[in-house]
């Protein structure tokens, strides 16, 4: 008897299934969440970083399609970081996080250069693929 994979209609369109991401979270908890979320929804995790100056290095290496990013880092904000990836006009597609709520942060998501936001508690392959073009 054969095996059927069920694949969920939003997948269909390929947006997960070609999509590597770089998660940048400074909790591994989260990371490896984040990372048994999406893989489990057709992304492919390509490495991790805790902090703004190893995403910023990692981004430029492995050139992810998408950056999962914290808001709050060690070292830096994830505004910062996403500025810095995104100010050539040619790097991936940056999306948001926090356990706070987008409002706290203001005009700030909208004007980094990220595709946009979605909370932690709210994470999926569906949310991620509702913000890329």
């Amino acid at each position: 008897m054969a095996t059927r994979t069920v694949v969920p209609a939003w997948l269909c369109d390929d947006v997960a299934m070609s999509k590597t991401v770089l998660i940048v979270d400074d909790h591994p908890s989260f990371r490896g969440m984040a990372r048994a979320i999406l893989e489990s929804e057709g992304f492919t995790i390509i490495g991790e970083a805790e902090d703004g100056v190893a995403a910023v290095a990692m981004a430029r290496a492995l050139r992810p399609d998408i950056v999962l990013l914290d808001v709050q880092l060690p070292d830096t904000d994830g505004f910062a970081v996403a500025t810095a990836l995104t100010s050539n006009g040619n790097g991936p597609d940056i999306v948001l996080t926090s356990s706070r709520d987008a409002r706290d942060f203001g005009s700030l998501v909208d004007e980094c250069g990220a595709r946009g936001f979605v909370p932690k508690a709210e994470l999926s392959a569906e949310a991620i693929a509702a913000l890329l073009p």
